[in-house]
């Protein structure tokens, strides 16, 4: 019998609909074997992956390069964190920066002022991106100064426009790696929902992307916008558990009517009979 019965058969048959790619999981700097493993198990769920912070480019240039070479293997794109960009752009190598990030084979820069300053205008640094073959998206939000208030959220709109006008094709809501007294979350980690819902009406759920670094914030995003959202900063190991709530196959999940999968239609006893899939 071993083949004749398959995962993706039996998750149709409970209800578990077809989910766009909706998961940005970030490589801290786990060895190439690591990466290689998750992907080999995941990548069939990833939108796009992120070298995070600027590991890889203090890691050996060797293993960088063979990370990315096994993501293309998986048709699974690359972009760098926003942190990289931040101090190329203060130390006036913005072009030596993007030059490499085209060499190594990135398929895309994250931008971002979270603890810089940002003097360039958005068109200049998409033109740059684009003229070497790069894409760009922007993260919004600063790293250091707390949870996000509402004249904040509203100015990080008018952000976000701006860099999407000027070709950005993302935008990423900031979180950092506690998801607490950062952007969406206050002190205590509790999510506000107000905020993130306007950001989600200004740019669609497509276009916005959730930084949601640890369970709670990974389970109050879900919860509240159902299993379209995209979320990003997921470390690799937790991108399975993230991928059953996801689908409402996590026993917290089953029990939200906007996870849960839809009830099934009871099979005939000819399709039974047949082993309908």
């Amino acid at each position: 019998m071993a083949g004749k019965y398959h995962t993706a058969d039996y998750l149709r048959r409970i209800g578990v609909p077809p989910i766009p790619l909706c998961l940005s999981p970030f490589d801290p700097g786990y060895d190439p074997q690591t990466l290689e493993g998750h992907l080999e198990q995941s990548s069939h769920l990833i939108a796009i992956l992120k070298l995070s912070m600027a590991c890889w480019l203090v890691a050996s240039e060797g293993a960088t390069r063979r990370k990315i070479a096994a993501a293309k293997k998986h048709n699974v794109p690359t972009v760098t964190g926003g942190g990289p960009f931040e101090i190329a752009v203060a130390q006036g190598e913005l072009p030596a920066y993007l030059d490499l990030c085209a060499d190594i084979g990135v398929t895309r820069i994250e931008c971002g002022e979270g603890f810089t300053d940002m003097p360039l205008p958005a068109a200049d640094v998409v033109r740059m991106a684009v003229g070497r073959g790069l894409e760009v998206q922007f993260e919004l939000g600063k790293k250091h100064t707390g949870s996000f208030t509402a004249d904040v959220v509203r100015e990080l709109i008018d952000q976000g426009r701006r860099w999407l006008d000027a070709g950005a094709v993302q935008l990423v809501v900031e979180a950092r790696e506690s998801a607490r007294g950062v952007g969406l979350f206050d002190d205590a980690g509790r999510f506000n929902h107000c905020y993130a819902d306007r950001f989600a009406d200004a740019f669609g759920l497509r276009t916005v992307v959730f930084e949601a670094p640890n369970k709670p914030s990974q389970f109050a995003l879900l919860d509240h916008f159902g299993r379209d959202v995209h979320l990003c900063n997921v470390r690799l190991e937790e991108i399975l558990r993230v991928e059953i709530y996801r689908r409402g196959l996590h026993s917290d999940a089953f029990a939200r009517s906007n996870l849960r999968p839809a009830r099934p239609e009871p099979l005939s006893q000819t399709d039974n009979a047949r082993g309908r899939p």
